[in-house]
């Protein structure tokens, strides 16, 4: 198969686009502001509510072809990682309001060429559950963005009830062989966290290439998760719950997948909505995230990973460039509700650059 090189061209930027980041941005923020006031806290503006803060290894696979050796992945070996799982609001909220979740991980030890203004030896790959970014891109970032905002300040039980109308939308669509990324987006199942597969759902540069990334569950005890489900009446923190508890007693591995790039057309890099066809260009193993059994809830990791640690797309080698019109807006948007986020609570942001500076 052919796969199609990177160009710094491939990119193309709609002419109002700054100011839509700056409207993100500025929305994004007044929404941290009603939560803050509502917690007394202020949390993360995406993913906030943790399941899981925990450390471990990415081995890079041996003899990958040459299109799949590029970046972080040309060479061969073990970079020690810090992982952290998440529900998707950027508020905190009971687990029966069950979104989309994300896996945020951070990789040690990666000596290469940054993006300006990232100077540590890390990768950081920021994933969620799903293969697409509903909003596609940055314009739809606003709007869509626009209407969570407004939806902030309304009680928890009606974000109950969107959250239960777009799970069983998407179970009927299911009967008819599809679904809706929007509605996963606003009602996922109420799965294990660690029985789920997370992705980049936008494309990065993959050295002389370009690539979307996945973390797919590769262990049997992960798969036997597979038809597990939340009572959320019995537990509003079940899945942190559940997360912790099988972390106690198995290891955790999910393989890292790259799908190249390989038609321009069925895979657009400007509309991070479009699912890239497996048809076209399967997603193929780079690594191999190993989550030893461990305390996933220590109280002094959990404070470091959700106050003072920062994961962001920016934190990334210049080979591995996020790309299109969402992660270019991302580029900024972390930055900006970082910085609030760490001003109004009084603590120093750190783009954490050694694994031991993580508590045990």
């Amino acid at each position: 198969m052919t796969y199609l090189r990177y160009a710094p061209d491939i990119e193309k930027p709609a002419a109002d686009e700054q100011e839509t980041i700056d409207g993100i941005i500025k929305g994004m923020t007044q929404q941290s502001e009603t939560v803050e006031a509502r917690e007394h806290h202020a949390v993360r503006a995406s993913h906030a509510k943790s399941s899981a803060c925990v450390t471990g290894e990415l081995t890079i696979s041996a003899g990958l072809p040459p299109e799949l050796a590029q970046g972080l992945f040309a060479t061969p070996g073990i970079h020690p990682v810090a992982v952290r799982f998440a529900q998707g609001p950027g508020e905190t909220l009971g687990d029966r309001v069950s979104t989309h979740r994300g896996m945020s991980i951070k990789v040690f030890d990666v000596p290469g060429e940054k993006l300006p203004g990232h100077s540590s030896d890390t990768q950081d790959f920021v994933l969620a559950t799903g293969t697409t970014f509903p909003s596609g891109t940055a314009a739809g970032f606003l709007r869509d963005g626009t209407v969570i905002g407004k939806s902030t300040g309304l009680p928890e039980g009606i974000k109950s009830a969107v959250s239960s109308t777009m799970r069983n939308l998407n179970q009927a669509l299911h009967a008819f062989g599809t679904n809706s990324a929007m509605a996963d987006f606003f009602g996922h199942p109420y799965s294990h966290p660690l029985a789920d597969s997370y992705f980049s759902q936008a494309p990065v540069r993959y050295g002389d290439y370009v690539a979307k990334l996945g973390a797919v569950p590769s262990s049997e005890s992960q798969r036997a998760l597979s038809e597990w489900r939340l009572d959320p009446n019995q537990d509003e923190n079940g899945f942190r719950h559940a997360t912790v508890a099988f972390f106690q007693e198995h290891e955790v591995v999910f393989e890292l997948r790259a799908q190249l790039w390989a038609d321009a057309e069925q895979q657009p890099i400007e509309d991070a909505s479009v699912d890239w066809p497996v048809s076209v260009s399967p997603y193929r193993t780079v690594a191999t995230l190993r989550l030893p059994r461990q305390d996933a809830y220590a109280p002094d990791r959990v404070r470091y990973f959700d106050e003072v640690m920062t994961f962001r797309p920016a934190h990334s080698l210049a080979a591995h460039r996020p790309l299109g019109s969402v992660m270019r807006a991302r580029l900024q948007v972390y930055r900006a509700l970082s910085a609030f986020r760490h001003r109004e609570n009084g603590v120093a942001e750190e783009d954490t650059a050694r694994i031991d500076r993580i508590p045990a």
